[in-house]
């Protein structure tokens, strides 16, 4: 049993990590600093620390280099306007009397092809406020109806966080994507269930200025030809045996969806626009790889094994918990899903869990409380339907419980 660091600089680097992001310093700074006094405080000393500090940086590259690159997928999505034609197109096909069905598959869907969670609340946010005024449904309603459907696509999606765990436990992106399928449906249908109920209930939507306008967007099919090319290359390696890493697969897709559209002339300025969306998170990371390799190189991971043991508990357990209490911490499923892989993946193999199952119940356990209001997702998706805090403050139970039943079935699944 070799460590660098105590399990009381881990923790207490980890708190004051918390702490300042609360405290609105910039997550990445808070993050590096947390990581700083967390190693000081664990008794490595200052060599060691920064030495390990810009090792678990250093782990975040490969992860960061695939990010900025799936931003070329996500910024053509959005700028071209077939993120909001696939969103809009199945809004029209299941109609307004199954209005919160319809919102909720509609941000699973443009999560899943590779927009990030919010972005994709907020990309269908005007659709969906403007069936609901005009069938008669409340703000939270249609709100749960968004994030409970893009954290089931978020969780099968090529995105950050998805790459973060594929990474961390050595599989392929594909694979990581395809374990989760099953608790991404269940859900969806919790996401339904939930807002369906609050859909009903507290105030209607009776004006608002962000509703859909009249657009020029592109057809169903040039909007999903990008998408649909993304699949089929991460496929190929399951089906083919045909390797095609993301890093290539996610840029090809969005240029095919910007000649598709006929917007080939703007593939430069969307590349840029794409960037500029996943330049926060690409940053964020690296102070995330910060304080996960204090974590990791702390005898955090073997008191935890320890407790564990002494309750009797399985090993695999810790995966989804992991994933849980790192996702709260950091209140960013992409942060919360990097720090549970990079500080127990070696312990989780050791022990016998299949690496594909052990990143996908991190990955649904990240998803339990991520929209705790210390993080930018619970202010992005309640200004994108004008929602007061107090108001958004409610729907976080609601929002747990939807990201509890996909964890709850990733186990099962993996118990099976």
């Amino acid at each position: 049993m070799n460590y660098d660091f105590n399990t009381m600089g881990a923790l207490i680097g980890l708190a004051l990590s918390i702490v300042l992001i609360i405290k609105k310093v910039h997550p990445t700074y808070s993050l590096i600093l947390g990581a700083l006094i967390g190693g000081l405080v664990g008794g490595g000393g200052l060599v060691t620390t920064v030495n390990t500090m810009v090792s678990g940086a250093s782990s975040m590259m490969s992860s960061v280099l695939r990010i900025m690159t799936s931003g070329i997928l996500a910024g053509t999505l959005i700028k071209t306007g077939a993120a909001e034609k696939i969103a809009e197109t199945i809004v029209t096909k299941l109609g307004e009397k199954r209005a919160i069905i319809a919102i909720a598959i509609a941000t699973m869907v443009i999560c899943a092809v590779g927009v990030f969670i919010d972005i994709a609340v907020i990309t269908v946010a005007p659709i969906a406020i403007a069936i609901g005024k005009k069938v008669g449904l409340s703000r939270p309603g249609i709100l749960l109806a968004m994030i409970g459907g893009g954290k089931a696509g978020n969780i099968i999606s090529p995105n950050p966080n998805t790459i973060a765990a594929s990474e961390a436990f050595g599989v392929d992106l594909t694979s990581m994507m395809m374990e989760n399928a099953v608790p991404a449906v269940f859900a969806l249908i919790a996401a339904i269930v939930l807002s369906s109920m609050l859909a009903k209930k507290g105030d209607k939507i009776v004006e608002t200025t962000a509703e859909a306008g009249s657009k020029n967007l592109p057809s169903f099919m040039a909007s999903f030809i990008g998408p649909l090319v993304v699949i089929v290359m991460l496929a190929l390696r399951p089906i083919a045996g045909i390797s095609i890493d993301p890093l290539v697969a996610l840029p090809v897709g969005g240029i095919v969806c910007a000649i598709a559209t006929g917007n080939a002339k703007n593939t430069v300025s969307y590349m840029e626009f794409g960037l500029s969306k996943v330049i926060g998170v690409s940053v964020l990371l690296i102070g995330t790889g910060t304080i996960a390799g204090i974590i990791k190189a702390s005898a955090l991971q073997y008191d935890v094994i320890n407790i564990m043991s002494a309750m009797n508990l399985p090993a695999f357990v810790l995966a989804p918990v992991s994933g849980i209490l790192m996702c709260g911490a950091a209140a960013s499923t992409t942060a919360g899903t990097t720090i549970a892989s990079q500080t127990f993946a070696g312990t989780l193999t050791a022990a016998g869990v299949p690496t594909v199952s052990a990143g996908a119940m991190i990955h649904a356990g990240a998803t339990v409380i991520d929209s705790l209001p210390h993080g930018s997702f619970f202010h992005a998706t309640g200004d994108s339907v004008g929602m007061s805090i107090s108001e958004r403050m409610k729907l976080i139970p609601y929002e747990a419980m939807i990201g509890l039943v996909s964890t709850i079935v990733a186990v099962v699944w993996y118990l099976i």
